[in-house]
């Protein structure tokens, strides 16, 4: 039989079911309501044969592995935590009225992590109905200031709600669900200044919303909600000594009002496909096929046009070419005396780079007449000195040595 804790809160009795595991049992959670069941290490000790080498056996480390039987996992409404493997595995979770008269066969596996040992326990979880519950009026707090697992314990979830009974004053209350904070996307707490990870904790009650769990609702605290600012509730301080409440992350929900939405499901059927007669299979002898058309497709028709292309190419580049002698032929003679000079002053810049001790380059001075195209001798002789001598003269220094001749008109 199950294990029932009493907790008494401002003198009512609330009933929490909770189990020690001591071999192999039955348990008799209520559907609706919080199960927890901790998986005790002192006993799972008892169940490995003593370690030959010395040590203290007191202190192994101990993991569970649990799975419903048949299964790789557990049910979808179970859950499980354990922290390290020196404390106590915890199975919780708040079955639902679909789980009802199914009975639950959950395998839980010890394993002694310093022996290699393991131990083997059957828990078999019978759902019950009950007519008071799911209670109609249902408030889910979130608590900044505890894991899950220490809200699991039964001192601190009493406290919790002998808390919630005081600002709520129902006749009827219990935990519904519990779920830790990163189950709905929180962030895993940085390990520093005793950070938790968060927990939600869901109660019900027969009884309307008090007026100070109605607070949050008012536009000012929504406002401030909305600008990161804590609310103003005047209920907080009974649960400050103990729990730290984010006000703006309560969820207040009367099921009676709730609007039950039915999705309709296609028949899956039996699963036996419709009688289709006899399998056929083709016959042995198949005709041949011709692939020579399909190579034409494919191959011989992208290589005719390749081809095409290569010819088209190649008589553009190969045989529309002028030549240099045609277009010296079309080009004017002062232009081919310019180019002409270039390239020699190229050539000759070229040449002083490997000796820097010859005379003024004669790419400095006008080589030619610019009407005439006649050639101009240098103005200094080889043995000139050039060494205070500018690049480039100026056109007051040139007008003295070079005359160039000017064309007169006829008659």
């Amino acid at each position: 039989q199950a294990a029932f804790e009493l907790l008494n809160v401002s003198g009512d009795v609330l009933v929490t079911i909770l189990s020690r595991s001591h071999g192999d049992r039955n348990v008799y959670p209520s559907a609706g309501v919080l199960f927890v069941h901790v998986l005790e290490r002192e006993y799972f000790k008892g169940e490995f044969p003593p370690y030959p080498k010395s040590g203290d056996a007191g202190n192994d480390p101990i993991t569970f592995n649990t799975n419903l039987m048949g299964y790789p996992d557990r049910p979808g409404w179970l859950r499980y935590i354990q922290r390290t493997p020196h404390s106590d595995g915890v199975l919780y979770g708040s079955p639902t009225a679909e789980h009802v008269g199914k009975p639950t066969v959950i395998e839980i596996t010890a394993y002694n992590r310093r022996t290699f040992e393991t131990a083997r326990h059957n828990l078999v979880i019978n759902i019950m109905a009950t007519e008071e519950f799911p209670l109609p009026y249902q408030a889910e707090f979130y608590i900044k200031n505890m894991n899950v697992e220490e809200m699991l314990a039964s001192e601190v979830l009493g406290d919790f709600l002998g808390a919630v009974k005081n600002v709520w004053q129902p006749e009827r209350l219990n935990a519904i669900n519990i779920t830790s904070a990163l189950d709905r996307g929180g962030r895993v707490p940085l390990p520093i200044n005793n950070l938790k990870e968060g927990v939600y904790v869901m109660v019900g009650a027969d009884v309307p919303f008090s007026s100070c769990l109605r607070e949050v609702e008012t536009p000012h605290n929504q406002l401030r909600c909305s600008q990161e600012m804590e609310p103003v509730i005047s209920c907080d301080k009974k649960f400050r000594a103990q729990f730290h409440i984010d006000w703006c992350k309560i969820s207040l929900v009367d099921i009676n009002k709730v609007v039950p939405v039915y999705i309709t499901r296609p028949d899956p059927g039996t699963g036996i496909l419709p009688e289709f007669g006899e399998y056929n299979p083709p016959s042995e002898s198949l005709k041949s096929r011709d692939y020579f058309s399909d190579f034409l497709i494919t191959l011989a028709v992208p290589s005719a046009v390749a081809l095409v292309l290569f010819f088209i190419l190649g008589y553009t580049m190969c045989c529309r070419r002028e030549g240099v002698e045609k277009r010296n032929m079309q080009t004017p003679a002062i232009q081919l005396v310019h180019h002409s000079s270039i390239q020699k002053s190229t050539k000759e810049l070229r040449s002083m780079s490997k000796n820097r001790e010859i005379s003024w380059p004669l790419s400095t001075l006008p080589v030619f007449n610019p009407v005439s195209g006649e050639v101009v001798p240098p103005i200094h002789p080889d043995n000139y000195e050039t060494t205070s001598m500018p690049l480039m003269q100026t056109q007051t220094n040139l007008q003295n040595q070079i005359t160039i001749p000017q064309q007169r008109p006829s008659g």
